[in-house]
């Protein structure tokens, strides 16, 4: 006969589920490691753990990472259901230019706008304005250069929308800039 008894890393994985769905938002590690009486490289290698599985399995949701933070989101894949059950309509499309800039900002950042200018070619102030009205990126810190200008980095919001769990997913930029116009990456 079996014994009934979860093992503690089975119990570990059931209270960091129960964690993560109570969380009203994103989750430090160094919480999730306190809770668990863990340390923190334990707690997301469990974070780790619980991703793979919620993947391999074809689940509905998602574990997120930023930040040192964790969180439950929702499958990419469900995002017109969930949308059509919350009565929410389809996110406004990023222009070619919003699209253009988020690729910058995502494979450069931190990075100003002047350096967002100089490889588009054009001013690019509201373009950057509307990015970051939509929680698309943020200002994160200013520049030791001439002028101080405003640092701009991706936020979650950036990885909500495209899907992604962390910054990392993201393709290697060689790969990105080979590929055929059509099939690049930050099409909305």
């Amino acid at each position: 006969m079996t014994d009934p008894t979860p093992s503690p890393a089975t119990e570990s994985m059931t209270i960091l589920e129960a964690l993560l769905f109570s969380a009203s938002g994103p989750v430090p590690f160094a919480q999730i490691a306190a809770v668990l009486d863990i340390k923190p490289a334990e707690a997301k290698g469990l974070v780790e753990k619980l991703e793979e599985d919620l993947r391999t399995h074809d689940r509905g949701i998602r574990i997120q990472t930023h930040n040192e933070k964790v969180q439950f989101v929702t499958a990419p894949e469900t995002a017109d259901f969930v949308e059509k059950f919350l009565g929410i309509e389809s996110s406004q499309r990023l222009t070619r230019a919003a699209q253009e800039t988020l690729t910058i900002v995502a494979y450069k950042q931190p990075v100003s706008r002047p350096s967002v200018d100089a490889v588009r070619g054009v001013n690019s102030d509201t373009v950057l304005r509307g990015l970051l009205s939509r929680g698309l990126i943020e200002e994160v810190a200013r520049a030791d250069t001439p002028g101080r200008p405003v640092l701009y980095a991706t936020t979650r919001e950036f990885l909500n929308h495209f899907g992604l769990s962390s910054i990392d997913e993201l393709p290697p930029f060689e790969e990105l800039v080979k590929e055929e116009p059509e099939k690049r990456l930050l099409k909305d």
